[in-house]
């Protein structure tokens, strides 16, 4: 299976999904100007990636520090993904990245670890 990498924009997070070491990236801004175009090749990626990798662990990492309401959308979406994968054999660790004067981006945190109870989601601080 091939990593998957987008670039980072004004508007866009840097990705960087490693298959092989089960390490999925998101870093910067997401407001895209239509969130499905842009996060319909990473949402496929993703699928593929649960439904092939023999990894017992994957790490994902989310140091995004600003999302839409339509980016919102596709993080709900990806959360019920790992989910629904964390209900299977695999192990997977969220660890969610924040700056400590970044309310928003901290309360979106603990609403996804709120509303995702079975996953293993760390909140970090970010000096």
């Amino acid at each position: 299976m091939d990593n998957l990498h987008i670039d980072l924009t004004k508007n866009t997070p840097k990705i960087d999904f490693d298959a092989t070491a089960g390490v999925l990236e998101f870093k910067g801004k997401s407001y895209p100007e239509n969130s499905f175009e842009f996060y319909k090749p990473v949402q496929d990626w993703i699928d593929l990636y649960f439904k092939e990798s023999t990894n017992k662990k994957t790490l994902v990492n989310f140091d995004i520090n600003y999302l839409n309401s339509s980016s919102i959308k596709f993080y709900f979406d990806l959360f019920d993904m790992l989910e629904t994968s964390a209900e299977g054999n695999m192990y997977i660790e969220i660890q969610w990245h924040y700056h400590a004067d970044d309310d928003m981006t901290l309360e979106v945190g603990e609403d996804f670890k709120e509303d995702y109870e079975d996953l293993n989601m760390i909140l970090i601080e970010k000096q």
